[in-house]
């Protein structure tokens, strides 16, 4: 196999250029192959094999820089760089990362995992470059899903200044994880279909193949040529250089093209048509479905472990399609996750009232304000860790005006595979900093409907953050009405008290089962309430319980339990509290089981660290 002769970084410049084609495919069936074992981001990577490829041979690595926007379509970049050993670890414990890693390799330049940032970072490094007096080449690739995000736009408006070399390439496959779009991405697909210049552009390049000089001579008339076939000329006229469209899949173009792009002495886009999925049939019919791909069948496509119990996203995806035809007043609103989030449904049945606004967390959150400013009550559904992007906008123009916006947080805690960047373990913390924010969080899939009913008639901001997977169905017959900051108390016994937040319950209630066994007495309170915490509840059963522990998925600086220290303390309550929750760390990739057990807040490490304190009250008495 060609794919054996890659071993480390340059191995690929070694390759016959006749044997390049062979070599995309068999990456192609590599990559296959072993995410339908482990999963992985399938659908992004299987489309930039041959850009990958090209990049690698026409740039020196590690010398020059590529920064992958989010990075989900690296992996290709991996095998290059002597890592294709490694990809039966992929996104497991101690495994290598399914996003770049500058702690991997030395090629990896820049660590991302959100959106729209490489224009940003590597216009930093071009700054960098020249001000130290090297020679490099830095090159962004961006995909058209994340050119939807503002970020990538303020970057682009201070890269038309450049006078000096700076590779961007656009990855263009009409997708985000959702299909794209909104004005770039019509824009774009403009450009895509205009087959006439794409194929005149591609037969006037191969005819001059090699011939440099008078490829700048007509670069002056390719100019004027492209003002009657691409409308606007939206990058030229920000001053940065445009090249394109090319195909993506043509490995030899795709270098030659790179080469013309590195005589730019300013920024320059080189605009690269992809096809998401391309080479696995199922995953070109259903690029959406093996964006984030879990292991699946090779010959269908179909998920090799069929889920039988419902999910807090279908809980979620069931209550909001009951609101929606309740309330004409209800909508929603995703950041291009409609199908991650739960919102197909109601998108399908209420077209009017939905709304995709592409990767902008900031404007999304903006716009939502401007919904209710307007009468309506809007949802919008997103993952912890994309809602971390538009903090300014949360408190600006949704807390300050004190307006009904709901925030339905998804994959809240610990998310697993993805790693550092994706993990929903800061946003108990950081919304409670926010005046007139009002946080729950269910214990169950019962109380998730519940919070999300009471949400839509609360007249103010209220966030309602649920973990990824499986809804607990536990504790069926504990289902109090939801009352603004009132906990609910499920079992009353004196000797501990377990005071949960949300997912914490379910291991609340595993906890309490281990003590119990060991002959500790032990209550269990659902928190519900994040902000505001249920003070006259925890005050009142202070002196009955020697020692409250808090349990949080969340970061323990700024969480839930420093809450409930700081009020115990306030009122000179001299009650033992122990706080479970997550280290002031990053927290890598890995199974959440696997990361709940390294942190010590799975149900046997924290009835240890509970018995432990136990035995050192007792010892103290």
């Amino acid at each position: 196999m060609i794919l054996d002769k890659i071993n480390k970084t340059g191995d690929v410049k070694n390759i016959p250029e006749n044997e390049l084609p062979m070599l995309s495919q068999e990456i192609r069936d590599f990559l296959v192959q072993k995410l339908s074992v482990t999963g992985g981001h399938l659908a992004s990577n299987l489309g930039t094999v041959e850009l990958t490829i090209a990049l690698h041979r026409s740039l020196n690595l590690p010398e020059d820089k590529i920064v992958w926007d989010v990075g989900h379509q690296c992996y290709t970049h991996k095998i290059l760089t002597g890592r294709k050993n490694d990809f039966d670890n992929l996104r497991k414990f101690g495994g290598i990362s399914g996003f770049p890693k500058k702690s991997e390799s030395d090629t990896d330049c820049f660590d991302t995992g959100h959106s729209s940032n490489s224009i940003s970072a590597g216009l930093g490094m071009v700054k960098a470059r020249d001000l130290r007096g090297e020679d490099y080449t830095v090159v962004s690739v961006i995909g058209d899903g994340a050119l939807t995000g503002g970020m990538a736009y303020e970057a682009l408006n201070n890269a038309a200044k450049l006078e000096t070399n700076f590779i961007i390439i656009l990855n263009d496959n009409n997708m985000s994880i959702s299909e794209s779009i909104g004005g770039m991405s019509k824009y774009l697909g403009h450009i895509r279909t205009m087959d006439g210049y794409l194929n005149l552009k591609a037969d006037v390049y191969k005819q001059l193949s090699g011939q440099t000089r008078v490829i700048e001579k007509i670069r002056h008339v390719k100019n004027n040529f492209k003002q009657f076939f691409v409308p606007g000329m939206l990058f030229e006229n920000l001053g940065i250089t445009y090249l394109g469209p090319i195909d993506g899949h043509n490995e030899a173009l795709l270098e030659h093209e790179i080469q013309e792009a590195k005589k730019v002495k300013k920024a320059v886009i080189l605009h690269v048509i992809t096809k998401k999925g391309k080479g696995y049939e199922p995953a070109e019919k259903h690029p959406s479905r093996f964006h984030g791909a879990e292991p699946f069948n090779i010959e269908n496509g179909i998920p090799a472990h069929h889920r039988k119990v419902a999910a807090y996203q279908d809980i979620f995806s069931t209550v909001m399609w009951k609101l929606g035809e309740r309330d004409p007043r209800v909508c929603a609103i995703t950041a291009a996750m409609a199908d991650g989030t739960g919102l197909k449904r109601f998108r399908n049945k209420f077209p009017d009232r939905f709304f995709d606004v592409g990767i902008s967390e900031e404007h999304a959150v903006t716009f939502a304000a401007g919904l209710a400013e307007g009468g309506m009550r809007p949802v919008f559904a997103v993952y912890s860790t994309f809602l971390q992007r538009a903090y300014d906008q949360i408190i600006e123009d949704v807390c300050l005006q004190n307006l009904p916006v709901v925030l339905a947080i998804d994959r809240a805690g610990l998310v697993g595979s993805d790693g550092e960047t994706h993990q929903g373990i800061f946003d108990l913390s950081y919304l409670s900093s926010m005046p007139n924010m009002h946080i729950m969080a269910p214990k169950n899939k019962w109380e998730l409907s519940d919070m999300l009913k009471f949400a839509v008639n609360f007249d103010g901001p209220i966030a309602i953050r649920y973990p990824r997977g499986e809804a607990y169905a536990g504790l069926v017959d504990w289902r109090a009405p939801i009352e603004m900051g009132k906990a609910e108390p499920i079992f009353e016994e004196g000797g501990v008290l377990l005071l949960a937040v949300g997912s914490m319950v379910k291991t609340a209630v595993m906890v309490r089962e281990i003590l119990a066994a060991q002959g500790i007495a032990c209550s269990l309170t659902n928190a519900r309430f994040v902000k505001p915490i249920d003070e006259e509840y925890i005050l009142s059963v202070a002196d009955k319980h020697p020692l409250i522990v808090t349990m949080e998925e969340n970061v323990l600086s700024g969480g839930f339990g420093e809450k409930v220290r700081s009020l115990l303390g306030e009122k000179g309550c001299n009650t033992k509290i122990m706080n479970i929750g997550i280290p002031d760390q990053f927290v890598t990739h890995g199974s959440p089981d696997t990361l709940m057990a390294m942190l010590g807040i799975d149900e046997k490490s924290i009835a240890q660290k509970i018995k432990a304190e136990l035995d050192r009250m007792e010892d103290k008495r």
